[in-house]
Parts: structure tokens; sequence; C-alpha cells
């Protein structure tokens, strides 16, 4: 079962609650550079481009980046919807085999992108950004915490609409160091339901490793912050320059 196939219709339905705005701004934050009114931006794992649209709208260059072509499909359709001046390219692409068109002045990664990399992915990633961002230019990225990963296990979630039913179960598994989650979608189909299932895999990625690869894929001035959106919910940041 692959991650983000089924869900991806209903996604924006049953992420309603995500502070989007404020995690566009406080990313804005982060990403700001001194003399840069506008930046050319790279979303990577962009999802339904929640953020991507967000942060174009602001006049921004933003190109957005993800997997799963169901998600990107969404994406291009609120692009067209939003008929933005400058809208986002989007690419279908995994993390570690990123290849853009040129360099982008800042990169970003938001709601577990980042937890969803398995360790061996992580160098790679990094190189790529390392590659693809400007000298100068600020990587940002939120992840949850390992601890709060491990609070799940045993957890059961559910969030309905009028025509749409959504379990989420997740166990943590000690041996691989990762959170899995089973995902059961059930859609109306006339009088019946369907049901449609995915699974997803978080990594559990501590400050400290995360921290060290950064340093060896070539970025610095490297800052843990505690005090983004959605904080109390064990979600951390890090920001980082490219050098």
């Amino acid at each position: 079962m692959s991650a983000y196939g089924p869900l991806a219709a209903w996604y924006d339905a049953f992420t309603r609650d995500v502070p989007y705005d404020a995690l566009a701004a406080y990313y804005l934050s982060l990403l700001r550079r001194p003399g840069k009114e506008r930046m050319t931006l790279l979303d990577l794992c962009c999802g339904t481009g929640a953020l991507t649209l967000r942060l174009a709208g602001d006049g921004h260059e933003l190109i957005g980046v993800d997997l799963s072509p169901e998600m990107l499909s969404r994406a291009r359709a609120k692009a067209e919807e939003a008929a933005l001046d400058t809208p986002p390219l989007f690419l279908c692409q995994a993390a570690p085999e990123l290849d853009l068109y040129g360099t982008v002045e800042g990169a970003f990664c938001c709601l577990d992108g980042f937890n969803y990399l398995p360790p061996e992915d992580l160098p790679e990633t990094l190189r790529r950004l390392h590659l693809f961002i400007e000298p100068g230019g600020v990587l940002a990225f939120d992840f949850h915490a390992p601890e709060h990963l491990r609070e799940l296990d045993g957890c059961c979630f559910a969030d309905e609409t009028d025509d749409a039913l959504c379990i989420w179960r997740g166990e943590f598994d000690d041996g691989e160091g990762a959170l899995f989650y089973a995902i059961d979608i059930l859609t109306r189909a006339g009088a019946l339901w369907r049901r449609e299932q995915e699974e997803h895999v978080e990594y559990a990625h501590s400050p400290e490793a995360l921290r060290g690869a950064l340093e060896r894929a070539g970025f610095s001035d490297i800052t843990l912050l505690r005090d983004g959106p959605q904080h109390e919910q064990g979600r951390l940041f890090f920001r980082a320059v490219n050098r």
C-alpha cells in the first residue's frame, strides 16, 4: 500500500485544523534574507500545495516537489483556481532524487516531510539541497520529536466529513525506530461505502542526528527552534544556512 494515494482527494478536508497561515508566516520569517523582498523558494514534500500557494500569493516564485502524483494533481488544480500572477512549478520527484533546473534562494519542508525520510536517505537529500540552494540561502524544516512519535504507539484517531471517514491507527516499532500507521478511508459510493487503505511510516530522527547530517552536508549556523506553530504537539524546527 502506498502513501498519499486515495488519501490525496480528502487530505485538505481532513487537515482543516492545521494552522497553515501561521506556518507560512513562520517559515517566511526563517527564510528571509536581507534585501530580498521576493525570493525563489523550494517547497520540498509540498503535498497539496497549501503552503506553496500561500507563499506564491505573497509574490514569491515557488517550486513544489512531491513524490505523490495524486497530491500534486490536487496542488496543480488549486493553483489553476487561484490564478496567481506567478504560478508555482510542480515536480514529481523523490526527495533523495531532487533535480531542479537551477538554484533557489531558500528551501523549506513542512509537516513531517523529514520524518518520512528513512535514515539512509537523509545524506543524499541534504546533499542535493546543499547543491540547489544558493550560498547564503536558508533551509528550514520541521519534524516531530522522537518522544512524540513514541507516544502515538497504540493510538487511534478518526475524522469525518459528510461523505468520508478516515481512521488512523499507529504502532511504534523500537527496532525500526519508526511509527507505522495504517489509514482506512471510507467514502460514499451511492448507497454503499468504498474502503481504501494506506500505510505510512515516519522515522524518529533525533535532533542530534539531524544536526550532524546537516553539518556533514555543508550547512552551518544550525539552529534548533522549539517555539514554532504546533510546538505544543511535539513539532520542532531546524534552520540552517547553506555555505
